[in-house]
């Protein structure tokens, strides 16, 4: 019998199709993991309303593990939200990263840290072929985050379809895999049914990062009516 296995969850098409491949081996993916800003309100990178999130989880038949954190003690808590799992019998961990190295390696340090084993499903497969695969197997992502130094206001809150991925500038990544922009999923084939979210406005906000200031792009979303 398989154990029980979670998956390190952001709401979007990478993490969504990690979970798909997943099932698909022979996973038995139980949680999503999804961390939270100390409020416990958004998701701590995209800013995805808990609501939002949990009607997600809902669709997917899935339990949400929302633990909340700072960036100064990220790693501590997503270490402990392992742990906690691990002590549910969860034994494996899925990441949605592609190819970037460092990524992988925090994720092998805070598995060997609670005990439990990373499975990358998309590592190091083409991203263009990723994009197309999320869209053919009929996932429809949002566009919920863009970093303005790759794509400005007017590339957020869009649906992630075919004509936007060619309608990217060059060097933008198809699968944002750099940062350019992060997405959520609102239904695919693992869906029991769709999640009604509705883009209410796109807010620009200012993030500091060392001694450098960014700005990014958030879709506001909202749940709308069934």
């Amino acid at each position: 019998m398989p154990t029980p296995t979670a998956v390190s969850w952001s709401g979007g098409k990478d993490c969504c199709l990690a979970l798909h491949r997943a099932r698909e081996a022979g996973f038995e993916v139980r949680y999503l993991l999804a961390m939270f800003d100390e409020a416990g309100e958004r998701t701590r990178s995209h800013a995805v309303p808990r609501p939002v999130m949990q009607a997600q989880a809902e669709a997917l038949g899935m339990e949400l593990v929302a633990p909340s954190a700072s960036w100064g003690d990220y790693e501590g808590v997503f270490v402990d939200a392992l742990k906690g799992l691990n002590a549910r019998g969860v034994g494996d961990v899925v990441f949605g990263d592609i190819d970037l190295q460092p990524h992988r390696a925090w994720e092998e340090k805070v598995c060997a840290a609670a005990g439990v084993v990373p499975h990358l499903p998309l590592w190091q497969e083409d991203r263009d072929k990723l994009a197309r695969e999320v869209l053919e197997r009929g996932y429809r992502p949002l566009v919920v985050c863009t970093d303005d130094r790759y794509l400005d206001a007017t590339w957020c809150g869009r649906p992630y379809d075919a004509a936007y991925v060619a309608s990217l500038p060059p060097g933008v990544d198809a699968c944002g895999e750099n940062g350019e922009f992060h997405t959520f999923v609102t239904d695919g084939p693992l869906f029991r049914f769709p999640v009604r979210a509705v883009v209410a406005a796109v807010d620009t906000r200012e993030l500091t990062f060392g001694d450098k200031t960014y700005l990014y792009h958030y879709a506001r979303l909202t749940l709308g009516d069934a």
